[in-house]
């Protein structure tokens, strides 16, 4: 095994916590925390979770650029877009800073004013990450075909 595809399945697994957890948090506890209008049911899922969810995406990140760098696509590169690799690095890397922007919207504005009145704000907050994670997943498919 090449240390390149040592890396392909930590990132592998990485995505399947970090994108799997979400699609949990949003599939099971998010229509029950909505339908009750109880948002410690979202908090208590975030708590067990956090270290977890945030130790995969610490490590999705570093072997996403890690791999990045394997296929010749270097920092000064980035958002060029001039072939299929660069592409999906690219818009892989703009989605993490939506996902980035999105946590730090829930962590200072939504959560600490978290009640039954505004948790349609922090649903929202979850479907959008969730759905980035997801699109991640799938832009990250195409690599294997030369990407986009």
């Amino acid at each position: 095994m090449t240390l390149h595809h040592f890396v392909l399945i930590l990132h592998l697994l990485a995505a399947t916590i970090w994108v799997g957890g979400h699609l949990l948090l949003a599939i099971c506890y998010l229509p029950t925390a909505l339908k009750k209008k109880d948002p410690k049911i979202i908090l208590n899922f975030e708590k067990k979770y956090e270290k977890l969810g945030m130790s995969s995406l610490a490590l999705l990140i570093i072997t996403g650029i890690w791999m990045a760098y394997d296929f010749g696509i270097k920092a000064e590169t980035w958002f060029h877009f001039s072939s299929g690799f660069e592409k999906v690095v690219s818009i892989k890397l703009i989605l993490l800073f939506c996902t980035f922007f999105c946590a730090v919207c829930a962590q200072f504005f939504i959560i600490p004013k978290l009640s039954p009145n505004n948790i349609n704000k922090m649903a929202v907050i979850i479907l959008t990450v969730t759905l980035i994670g997801v699109a991640m997943l799938v832009l990250g498919s195409t690599l294997r075909y030369g990407g986009i």
